[in-house]
């Protein structure tokens, strides 16, 4: 069988563990060159160590996603070193704090929005003007399903993740017309390194995550790969500015 991303370059942020590494296995598996983007470097190299041992080809760049200047050198080393980048997967976020809306500072809030919104916002600034000189492209932007029904003590990442789900469909009616397709996948609870860790604190928590999900049991990393790599894939080439939510029902529940 052919494999879905022979012969294109990818580039995915937040690589290094969890849902980012599982993304860029499944794209090395499927024929990509693989970019694995994370700041944190052991993390990012042990991907590409994975990649390469299985027989695909990868190389890391570190980049912290909230700066400008070091986004722009993540893709220009991509660039550099595979040439133009025909895929990518904006996955890197990061959650900061709980709590009711009313006693978030600013601080917490701000920091919320640059690690989840504004981080995929200068991804795709990026990235774009790569893929509009090479004659198109694919991007899928990660969300979250607490965009689509909000989350109690956990606004800001809601509200930020909603904003990229708006980012990614605004995006799209601008550059559709140009090659260039952009979508998000919106994950439920998936059993992630970060997940793990609260289960050891709070074992209770993950019979309740369970339940959030009409199939009764939590994602894996690997099922959110597959969904972006369709997205990614010549077989999505009808399919943009859509918000595609895997989550086991969760968002119908």
């Amino acid at each position: 069988m052919a494999q879905l991303l022979q012969n294109k370059v990818g580039l995915v942020t937040g690589g290094g563990m969890g849902i980012g590494k599982a993304i860029c296995l499944a794209f090395a598996r499927e024929g990509a060159k693989v970019i694995i983007a994370d700041f944190n470097p052991d993390a990012g190299q042990n991907t590409v160590n994975e990649i390469i041992n299985a027989g695909g080809s990868a190389h890391f760049v570190f980049s912290d996603v909230s700066q400008e200047l070091s986004v722009q050198q993540m893709v220009d080393e991509a660039v550099a070193h595979y040439g133009p980048i025909d895929i990518a997967c904006n996955s890197a976020a990061l959650s900061r704090g709980s709590g009711q809306i009313h006693e978030y500072s600013k601080e917490v809030f701000d920091e919320t929005f640059a690690m989840c919104t504004t981080n995929t916002w200068l991804c795709m600034k990026a990235l774009l003007p790569v893929m509009l000189d090479n004659g198109g492209g694919s991007i899928v932007n990660i969300s979250s399903n607490a965009s689509l029904r909000g989350h109690a003590y956990n606004t800001a990442y809601a509200a930020a993740k909603g904003a990229v789900n708006i980012l990614t469909k605004s995006s799209a009616a601008e550059y559709g017309k140009r090659g260039i397709r952009i979508n998000a996948v919106s994950p439920g609870v998936i059993r992630t390194p970060g997940v793990e860790k609260l289960f050891v604190d709070q074992p209770e928590m993950e019979q309740s995550l369970r339940k959030s999900a009409i199939m009764n049991r939590l994602g894996e990393p690997n099922e959110i790969a597959e969904a972006v790599v369709f997205l990614c894939s010549d077989r999505a080439s009808f399919i943009t500015g859509q918000v595609l939510s895997v989550d086991g029902g969760g968002a119908v529940k």
